[in-house]
C-alpha cells in the first residue's frame, strides 16, 4: 500500500502545478493537519484514493467547512487495507484556539481508546497533528510534543507514527524521518509517501 501524508504546508508540486498522473499509485492520503480544507477536497478530487484527517491547531476552520468528501479520523481507530490507524489530533494548549489539549487531557484521549484498542487487537499506524515529546519536537511550548504520547508507543510498539505541526522549513535539524524502537516516526510536512507492505 502507497500512501501519501500531508501536513502543515500545501505542496505547491501537488496543487499550484498539479499534472494528471501525480496521484496515481496512491491508495490512501492522510493529513497530520493544519491544512485547507480546499486543498484535502482537491486532493480527493484528483485521486482515486480515500482521504482521511485529523485536526491541526489551525483548523477550526473545518467546523464551518470540512473538507469535502474526506473522513475524519479522530479519537478513532479505522482499518484500511488491513492497516490499522488511529487519528489523535491537536497540540499543546498555548492559547485558547481550538484543538489544543493539556497533558491531562490527551491523556484522557487515549485512555478512552483503550477499549478499541484491544478489541483491534493493535494499531500499526498512529496519526497525530503534534509529534512525542523529545521525539521530533521542539523546545518551544507551541512546538512541545506530548509526553501522553509515550505510554500510546510503548504499550502498542506501532509500525509507524505521522505527524506534523513542526515545519521542516523551521530549519535543517529537523528530522523526517526517526527510528524509535519497532516504530517509524515520519513528520508528514508538506508531503511524504509511506509504502507499507
Amino acid at each position: 500500500m502507497k500512501i501519501l501524508l500531508v501536513s502543515d504546508e500545501e505542496s505547491k508540486y501537488l496543487w499550484d502545478f498539479y499534472r494528471p498522473g501525480k496521484l496515481d499509485g496512491i491508495d490512501l492520503i492522510i493529513s497530520c493537519g493544519d491544512l485547507a480544507p480546499e486543498y484535502l477536497s482537491f486532493l480527493v478530487t484528483m485521486s482515486t484514493a480515500p482521504v482521511l484527517y485529523i485536526h491541526g491547531n489551525h483548523d477550526g476552520k473545518y467546523e464551518k467547512k470540512p473538507p469535502e468528501g474526506c473522513e475524519c479520523i479522530e479519537d478513532r481507530i479505522v482499518k484500511v487495507g488491513g492497516l490499522r490507524i488511529l487519528g489523535l489530533g491537536g497540540c499543546q494548549r498555548y492559547s485558547d484556539g481550538p484543538h489544543q489539549y493539556t497533558e491531562e487531557e490527551m491523556a484522557a484521549r487515549i485512555r478512552k481508546l483503550r477499549w478499541k484498542l484491544r478489541r483491534m487487537g493493535g494499531v500499526d499506524l498512529v496519526v497525530t497533528h503534534s509529534p512525542i515529546r523529545k521525539l521530533g519536537d521542539s523546545e518551544d511550548h507551541v512546538h512541545r510534543g506530548f509526553e501522553a504520547f509515550h505510554k500510546l508507543l510503548d504499550d502498542y510498539k506501532p509500525r509507524y507514527w505521522a505527524y506534523g505541526h513542526v515545519h521542516m522549513s523551521y530549519g535543517m535539524s529537523i528530522p523526517r524521518l526517526l527510528q524509535h524502537g519497532e516504530t517509524t516516526l515520519i513528520n508528514a510536512c508538506e508531503r511524504y509517501i509511506l509504502d507499507v507492505e
